[in-house]
């Protein structure tokens, strides 16, 4: 039986995961809960745009804003 989604992050947790966002920003960071709705906690986490990174420890995202996340190998 194949994995759903949310299986694949739930088991990512305590890694590294990449998150892209409507607004067009990449966020990066250590998975550390998540929901049904998709609300992802991430501890050191760094938001990209336009080739400009910013650190921003830890962050909450709202599942709505999320266009994909994706374990990073």
């Amino acid at each position: 039986m194949s994995e759903r989604p949310l299986d694949v992050l739930d088991k990512a947790k305590g890694k590294r995961i990449l998150l892209k966002l409507k607004n067009g920003e990449e966020i990066t960071g250590t998975l550390k809960a998540l929901d049904l709705h998709l609300n992802i906690w991430l501890d050191d986490a760094e938001i990209t745009k336009s080739y400009n990174k910013v650190k921003v420890g830890t962050i909450l995202i709202r599942g709505d804003t999320i266009i994909y996340a994706t374990p990073i190998v």
